[in-house]
C-alpha cells in the first residue's frame, strides 16, 4: 500500500515503514503526526484518486529527528566588475517514519453498500 500524501507544500509518494526527509515542520522528537491532504492512495489492486484530496484517508507518522542537510555553496560573481560573494546554505529538515496509511470510512461506507446490494 502506498500514498501520495501533500506535506509543506511538496508531494511525497510514501509506503508504511517509510523514513522520509520534509520540509522542517515544528514538532518535537517521538510526537505523532497525522496528515489528512492525501492526494492518491493504492493498495494493489485499487487506485483510489482524490478529487484534489482522498476523502477520509490519513497518513500517520512518527517524528525521527531535526536536523540540517548537507552545506551548499552558492557564489555569485559579476564579470569584469571584480564583484564576487560566496554564501553558503544548509536546509532544515524534518526526518519521519511513515507508520500507517488508512483510508477511513471512505473504503468502509462503500463495502458496507455492497453488501446490503447483495443482500436485497
Amino acid at each position: 500500500m502506498y500514498a501520495v500524501v501533500e506535506i509543506s507544500g511538496k508531494q511525497y509518494k510514501v509506503q508504511e515503514g517509510d523514513i522520509v526527509f520534509v520540509d522542517r515542520i515544528e514538532a518535537e522528537e517521538g510526537k505523532t503526526m497525522t496528515f489528512e491532504s492525501v492526494l492518491l492512495v493504492s493498495d494493489g489492486e485499487k487506485v483510489t484518486i482524490g478529487n484534489s484530496l482522498v476523502k477520509d484517508a490519513k497518513v500517520e507518522a512518527t517524528v525521527i529527528g531535526q536536523g540540517k542537510s548537507k552545506k551548499i555553496i552558492v557564489y555569485k560573481y559579476k564579470a569584469k566588475k571584480n564583484e564576487r560573494k560566496t554564501r553558503g546554505h544548509r536546509q532544515p529538515y524534518t526526518k519521519i517514519q511513515i507508520e500507517k496509511i488508512s483510508l477511513g470510512k471512505a473504503k468502509k461506507a462503500k463495502t458496507e453498500e455492497v453488501e446490503t446490494q447483495e443482500q436485497a
